[in-house]
C-alpha cells in the first residue's frame, strides 16, 4: 500500500459548503447514496479534516455564513 498523499485546495467558501453537504451525507444511510464502501473512509476523512479547519462551523452565525458562501459560489458559475 502506498503512503503517498494528495492535497486538495479549496476556498473557504468551497470548504464551508462542502462541509455542510458532507455532514448531511453522513447523516443519511451512506449505503443508499454511495454504493462502494471503500469510498466511505475518504468521505469521513475529508469531513473530519474540514471540521477541524473551519471554526465557523460552530459559530452562532453559521447559517448566515453558509448562505453567503453559497450565494458567492453560485454567482461564480
Amino acid at each position: 500500500m502506498s503512503d503517498d498523499q494528495v492535497t486538495i485546495k479549496l476556498t473557504s467558501d468551497e470548504a464551508l459548503v462542502l462541509s455542510h453537504w458532507l455532514e448531511n451525507l453522513q447523516m443519511t444511510d451512506l449505503s443508499r447514496v454511495v454504493d462502494d464502501p471503500a469510498v466511505w473512509a475518504p468521505i469521513h476523512r475529508i469531513a473530519g479534516t474540514l471540521d477541524k479547519a473551519l471554526p465557523e462551523l460552530f459559530g452562532p452565525d453559521y447559517a448566515q455564513r453558509l448562505e453567503a458562501a453559497r450565494g458567492r459560489l453560485q454567482r461564480e458559475d
